[in-house]
């Protein structure tokens, strides 16, 4: 089944977590909870009856991860930070 985007009334939800992520030195926000580093996404956030999630990409794919709790969040948050270091494109 497919997850849908999250909507506007999801991410006031995750506000608190949109605002630590925003503070992440490298990280960019192109538009409300899509973020970049450099050209590159490295995550999103969809919504389902199931609760939030976060596609996070690791090592070159997109992952899937909870992030309705605030255990998830604090989680999530240690995974960006080593996403952030360890999934940059290789310079040519």
């Amino acid at each position: 089944m497919a997850m849908k985007h999250a909507g506007p009334e999801a991410l006031d939800q995750l506000e608190g977590l949109l605002d630590e992520l925003r503070g992440l030195d490298g990280l960019r926000e192109k538009g409300r909870g899509a973020f970049f580093v450099h050209s590159r996404s490295l995550l999103h956030f969809h919504e389902d009856s199931s609760g939030l999630y976060a596609d996070l990409r690791e090592h070159g794919r997109f992952v899937r991860l909870p992030v309705t709790t605030p255990r998830q969040r604090q989680l999530f948050v240690k995974r960006v930070r080593r996403a952030m270091v360890t999934d940059q494109p290789v310079a040519r």
